[in-house]
């Protein structure tokens, strides 16, 4: 698979909703991830990021404005044992509980599919990181409606193990800005990831389209003890 330059991607695109990083750092000690949302309307850009537990959540910057909350109000980030799981929505709870029994994380989200917000049908993405012994590997998955037909959900899974140092994997949700929205199509793209955490949010911040831009995490987890840092960048302050 050809790599392509994150940032370019990101500046290259006006609108590619919300988005998932994993991968490892240039040095291989790393097992990295973020993860951005953007907004058109008042209620999706009324949001901040705030820390909960080892994860985080989305809430109302202004309370007072808050509209339809459904889609809108997750925990995208939350941690069980050596797992990190990332996602785009509610379903985050679900592979939780689903890890939490048993299941795969595959298994896991086959009770769920895209977000019911017609005509968009917006691809639920998701991404869970496994780090332990000193081991690194992640999986990715997106769920979409069949080229716009809400009545079939495509169900997609991408394996990678033994990480690759500097090199991760990106999807969101839209391939561009539209109306409706077009679906992200294909393979998670290939791109670099640097060694420092600030370096790393900073290429993200800095590339994503100035108007549309709500909130970005970004967690570089140490894979042989499993200590991690994170940052958060909101912007409504």
């Amino acid at each position: 698979m050809k790599k392509v330059s994150l940032e370019q991607e990101l500046k290259g695109n006006a609108y590619p909703g919300r988005g998932i990083v994993i991968g490892r750092s240039k040095d291989g000690t790393k097992a990295v991830a973020g993860y951005f949302i953007m907004g058109r309307s008042q209620n999706s850009r009324n949001r901040v990021f705030v820390e909960e537990g080892e994860g985080i959540r989305t809430q109302a910057f202004d309370p007072s404005k808050l509209e339809d909350p459904s889609l809108i109000i997750y925990a995208p980030v939350r941690v069980l044992g050596n797992d990190t799981i990332v996602t785009n929505g509610d379903q985050t709870d679900t592979v939780y509980e689903g890890l939490e029994q048993g299941k795969t994380f595959e298994v896991s989200l086959r009770s769920r599919e895209f977000e019911p917000d017609a005509p968009n049908y917006t691809p639920r993405i998701s991404g869970v990181m496994h780090v332990e012994n000193g081991t690194y590997g992640y999986q990715m998955s997106i769920l979409k409606s069949n080229n716009g037909d809400p009545s079939q959900c495509n169900r997609y899974t991408f394996s990678y193990d033994n990480c690759v140092a500097g090199e991760g994997h990106f999807i969101h949700t839209y391939m561009h800005d539209g109306n409706p929205l077009p679906s992200f199509e294909g393979e998670p793209k290939l791109v670099d990831i640097p060694d420092d955490i600030d370096a790393f949010t900073e290429l993200l911040w800095s590339s994503l389209n100035e108007d549309n831009k709500v909130s970005l995490f970004t967690r570089y987890i140490d894979i042989a003890t499993g200590k991690y840092e994170t940052r958060i960048v909101n912007k409504n302050k």
